[in-house]
């Protein structure tokens, strides 16, 4: 019989290595050839418009890797089989589309589209092609939350009713850079994780309601709100998100999801050290959690991708379910622009960028 302390969150194991490429070589992409690396995998084509950032990737991670500056080239030259599309979300679509019809399997970063119909008609592409089409959602195989994860699909908490998320945090790095440009930089860029993983620690519940607000904190001289809360409600559970962009000092963050049968408490300084405890009657176990959400969480999706095309399921984290954390995303949004709760999905488009 399957313990907690026999849990894991890893996707199956895969002997399927095939030739990877990397489109888009930002600040986020040296943490999945980070990841990619430490799991042996083989990159062999990069791609960015500046052809600099993608060789001073390559020297640094994988030195014999091909090096383009037009994804058609790479599509047309390379033989690669799955491409991971780490670009900015505007140049995302027709990147991925192209992918699409050249038939290669794709991870997206998020988030994956800014209009739930385009999202849609990708996934039906990929569908046509037979290939599969799935998001970076990397949050699901950060440690902690990968624990609570398979402990919630396990059945060890019972039927979930409750998940209630707080991060404090200071996010004022962005200071400087095209992100403080984002109006709602924290229900968007930042709180997908979170629109995301409260679906799988609630997955019996349906969403029915997304009630938001925003708010300046005194003293910020960046343009986002740095205070966020969300309130979403099930049809038969309740969940909050909290985020505190601009603190300063003793940073913390919280997860709490309850059940009929237990309780589970994840809480630590920050995403990257965290402690989980799960009590039933019982008593409280703890287990050791091993590696970081970054960078260990980008190697678990695109482990999860490889392992799905090997046993030709699909995958965890398939685009088409992702539209469903995105639906959560833009109405939480929209209800912080308009003061009034939103239906998840009545929201087709991002509301404002």
């Amino acid at each position: 019989m399957t313990t907690l302390r026999d849990l894991t969150f890893w996707p199956p194991a895969s002997a399927y290595r095939p030739p990877i490429a990397l489109i888009g070589c930002g600040g986020i992409a040296k943490h999945h050839l980070e990841a990619y690396r430490a799991q042996d995998l083989q990159v062999v084509a990069l791609c960015d418009v500046h052809r600099e950032r993608a060789e001073k990737l390559a020297a640094e991670f994988f030195p014999e890797a091909s090096i383009f500056t037009d994804y058609r080239d790479l599509l047309s030259q390379s033989d690669v089989e799955v491409v991971d599309v780490a670009t900015h979300p505007e140049a995302r679509v027709g990147l991925i589309e192209a992918c699409l019809n050249a038939r290669r399997h794709v991870l997206s970063q998020k988030p994956f589209v800014l209009d739930l119909a385009v999202g849609h008609r990708l996934c039906d592409l990929a569908d046509r092609r037979g290939v599969q089409l799935t998001v970076n959602q990397n949050g699901r195989f950060a440690p902690h939350f990968g624990y609570l994860r398979a402990a919630i699909d396990a059945g060890f908490l019972g039927r979930t009713h409750a998940a209630h998320m707080a991060v404090h945090w200071d996010h004022t790095w962005v200071e400087g850079t095209p992100f403080e440009d984002i109006k709602h930089l924290i229900l968007y860029d930042f709180a997908i994780h979170w629109f995301d993983i409260v679906r799988c620690f609630l997955p019996e519940a349906t969403a029915e309601r997304v009630m938001a607000t925003v708010s300046r904190v005194p003293g910020q001289t960046l343009m986002p709100p740095l205070a966020a809360t969300v309130a979403l409600q099930f049809d038969q559970a309740q969940a909050t998100l909290v985020f505190d962009a601009w603190t300063r000092y003793g940073q913390q963050d919280r997860t709490v999801v309850i059940g009929d049968a237990a309780t589970a408490v994840s809480s630590g300084p920050d995403l990257q050290r965290q402690t989980v405890e799960i009590t039933d009657a019982a008593g409280t176990y703890r287990p050791e959690l091993n590696g970081q959400w970054f960078s260990d969480g980008f190697a678990g999706t695109m482990l999860e991708l490889l392992s799905a095309i090997e046993q030709g399921r699909t995958a965890a984290i398939d685009a088409r379910d992702n539209l469903e954390s995105l639906a959560l995303c833009f109405a939480a949004i929209h209800s912080a622009e308009t003061g009034q709760p939103q239906r998840p999905g009545s929201i087709q488009r991002l509301p404002t960028a």
